[in-house]
């Protein structure tokens, strides 16, 4: 399970990085700007997948490693 939370972590992290460089550079790439409902919000969505992603890694960290 920890595992799974820090891969799932890593890969909402990504997507993050991916939306703010995309949104910033207009690099087309990462799949916010691909979401038809998040036009006019991919900094938002960016954001939020960033902070999911502290959440997820703080959440395999509490858990036991075994």
């Amino acid at each position: 399970m920890k595992q799974l939370l820090e891969v799932l972590g890593f890969l909402t992290g990504v997507q993050g990085v991916a939306g703010l460089v995309s949104e910033f550079a207009g690099w087309d790439w990462g799949l916010v700007h691909r979401f038809s409902f998040l036009d006019g919000y991919e900094l938002f969505a960016s954001i939020a997948l960033l902070v999911l992603s502290g959440a997820l890694f703080a959440a395999a960290e509490s858990l036991r490693s075994g």
